[in-house]
């Protein structure tokens, strides 16, 4: 059973920086694709960032900001990442990660069918 779990959120002031981690277990060899996903209140998920056989895709909102990593963890577990700069307010949401079988950086949510429970990052102007 694969198994997504987040860490690294939390309140920073506007131009602070932060960064998301996801631990994936389970069968973690077959997820080719993983990707970030945020949804702020009364508003739609949304795309963030994506990475498959190390190319990366990004939101337009976060390009230059954000940066996507992934590396091998011990245990045939791998480890998401998402590198955060000079946050904005607007970036306050709950951001989760996501992975499946995709071999391209896709952005859309159902590509990924394995997903972590999030972690809330807010921005403070």
């Amino acid at each position: 059973q694969v198994q997504l779990v987040e860490s690294g959120g939390g309140l920073v002031q506007a131009g602070g920086s932060l960064r998301l981690s996801c631990v994936v277990s389970g069968r973690a060899f077959t997820l080719y694709g993983m990707a970030w996903f945020r949804q702020a209140p009364g508003k739609e998920r949304e795309f963030v960032a994506a990475i498959s056989n190390d190319v990366t895709r990004y939101a337009d909102s976060v390009k230059d900001r954000f940066t996507i990593s992934r590396e091998n963890a011990k245990n045939m577990k791998k480890m998401l990442f998402l590198q955060m700069n000079d946050l904005k307010p607007e970036d306050t949401a709950v951001y989760t990660c996501a992975a499946g079988s995709t071999r391209w950086p896709s952005q859309l949510i159902y590509d990924y069918p394995y997903r972590g429970q999030g972690t809330q990052v807010t921005v403070s102007s």
